[in-house]
């Protein structure tokens, strides 16, 4: 039996083909069937020290050994990957198959067919593609499922916005008419001196709104988001702060107190 020390590192820690590390005689099939290493997927192992049930990032690199010839990670899952963690707990590995393509069925694998080039494989956000490109390729496919839902959600894309609840917040604001508005927004003070980014301004009113998360309850965090919160006010801006809560369960009273601080500045939005 192959002691652990002469196992190659990868096969300690990542997924790997139980095939491939057999025939290159760094395991046995008696020695994968032992409780050091668990079965993810047919053919394909992790050590017990590298399993994680509720890793996804272990579940897609375990997919994509018994990806066929021209699939590929997809959906919420790519972005994933990319670094835009949208995922539920327990969420299916999300593949795109050529239409002639097979795979086996599995749980943790949820399965989408389609013709997929390979300039199609792309995330927004991550810079990957620019947003006047994305427009233009859904614009090439009009026939396509989907496609109408796919240019209103690129009519409203931010590549800069930061988390997934900033852009809740910019929406709540754009669907009750007090937009238009600037995502991540640079303040200069009168010399053209930088004071500090806003998640979303009015820049002409001097007003800003921004989302707080968790991160700004780290006492570090806090005094620096005092520091520059009093140096925008110095600047003569108006800033706002809101958490998840306000967006998700109080979006009448945000909207409200928005929509009022714009009117102090000069504008007089009306909410729908």
């Amino acid at each position: 039996m192959p002691s652990t020390a002469r196992i190659p590192r990868h096969l300690t820690c990542l997924p790997f083909r139980g095939s491939a590390a057999v025939a290159g005689g760094h395991l046995s099939w008696t020695v994968l069937r032992g409780p050091a290493w668990r079965r993810l997927l047919p053919d394909v192992y992790v050590h017990r020290d590298g399993y994680c049930p509720d890793d996804h990032r272990m579940w897609c690199d375990a997919v994509g050994l018994r990806l066929p010839l021209g699939a590929a990670i997809a959906g919420l899952s790519a972005a994933y990957l990319w670094g835009a963690d949208l995922l539920d707990r327990d969420a299916p590995v999300a593949v795109v198959l050529p239409r002639a393509a097979r795979m086996r069925p599995h749980s943790r694998v949820h399965v989408t067919r389609s013709a997929l080039p390979d300039a199609d494989r792309a995330l927004l956000h991550r810079r990957v593609v620019k947003l006047p490109a994305l427009r233009a390729y859904a614009d090439e496919r009009g026939g396509w499922p989907g496609i109408s839902l796919l240019r209103e959600v690129l009519a409203l894309a931010e590549p800069l916005g930061e988390s997934p609840m900033e852009t809740r917040l910019r929406l709540l604001l754009l669907d009750a008419g007090l937009g238009p508005l600037n995502a991540q927004h640079d303040v200069l003070d009168a010399r053209g001196r930088f004071v500090g980014r806003v998640d979303l301004a009015w820049p002409a009113l001097r007003v800003a709104v921004e989302y707080d998360g968790d991160h700004h309850r780290e006492r570090a965090h806090f005094r620096q988001d005092v520091a520059r919160l009093n140096a925008l006010r110095a600047a003569g801006w108006l800033v706002l702060r809101f958490t998840a809560d306000d967006v998700l369960r109080h979006p009448r009273a945000t909207i409200s107190l928005v929509a009022r601080a714009l009117r102090e500045r000069g504008t007089t939005p009306v909410p729908r």
